[in-house]
């Protein structure tokens, strides 16, 4: 994978404070007319400006809710030819956490709250510990279904490995819905601390497929999402 980093991208020690800006709260999240697609040189002004205030604020909360964690953001876009629509976060090999945005969601997202809204989330996962709590009930979902179907008179070791390959899938995923919707929360956050509005940017949801409430599905169905989002940023 070629991951170009952000020139823009602002360093740990240049954070500054930013005050907890006040969202509106509205009855329910609609969907507005959907915007026309930006130019490509608006859409790479909004991704830059949108990293320069988000990331700051991201460490800020990432310190001030974790211990002895590395807080130190870096972002990335994904260029490689035919990726998809999508944003991760993930970790390099010293810990430090990376989130990563793919040219099409770049060039989908419609305007700075979009764009800042899918930052705060990825930002949100590391802060809440997400990739190791996933890792950790893939090892409990892999030792357990092994150890069933040892139980259960399995003898031959890839029968058993292969069980061990379903139950770290399943652990896995078990709590994955929980992760995207808290992950949601603590973005809505991030984001309106950061000045934009996370109710606008949650309009993404209206251009992406609906994942419906699918049985070991990664994500949660949009509508459960939406509400998060309303309900945080009524509260702030």
């Amino acid at each position: 994978m070629r991951l170009l980093p952000i020139v823009l991208m602002l360093g740990l020690g240049a954070c500054t404070p930013v005050a907890v800006q006040n969202v509106p709260s509205t009855p329910a999240v609609q969907a507005n007319p959907t915007p026309p697609q930006l130019s490509q040189r608006q859409a790479v002004n909004n991704f830059e400006f949108v990293v320069r205030r988000v990331e700051p604020v991201a460490e800020q909360f990432c310190r001030a809710r974790t211990r002895g964690v590395n807080c130190d953001f870096r972002i990335v876009v994904d260029d490689r030819p035919g990726q998809g629509v999508n944003a991760f976060q993930t970790l390099d090999r010293s810990g430090r956490p990376i989130i990563g945005f793919t040219v099409p969601l770049i060039a989908e997202a419609r305007n700075r709250d979009e764009l800042a809204f899918v930052m705060a989330h990825e930002a949100a996962h590391h802060i809440e510990g997400h990739i190791a709590q996933q890792r950790q009930n893939a090892a409990l979902g892999g030792m357990l279904i092994g150890t069933l179907a040892g139980a259960l008179g399995a003898t031959d070791a890839s029968a058993i490995e292969s069980a061990q390959r379903i139950g770290a899938t399943v652990g896995a995923r078990t709590y994955s819905k929980d992760f995207e919707l808290e992950a949601d929360a603590l973005g809505t956050q991030i984001a309106a601390a950061a000045g934009f509005d996370p109710l606008n940017g949650a309009q993404f949801f209206f251009r992406i497929p609906d994942p419906g409430d699918k049985f070991l599905g990664t994500h949660p169905p949009n509508a459960d999402r939406l509400r998060t989002v309303q309900r945080v940023a009524a509260g702030l």
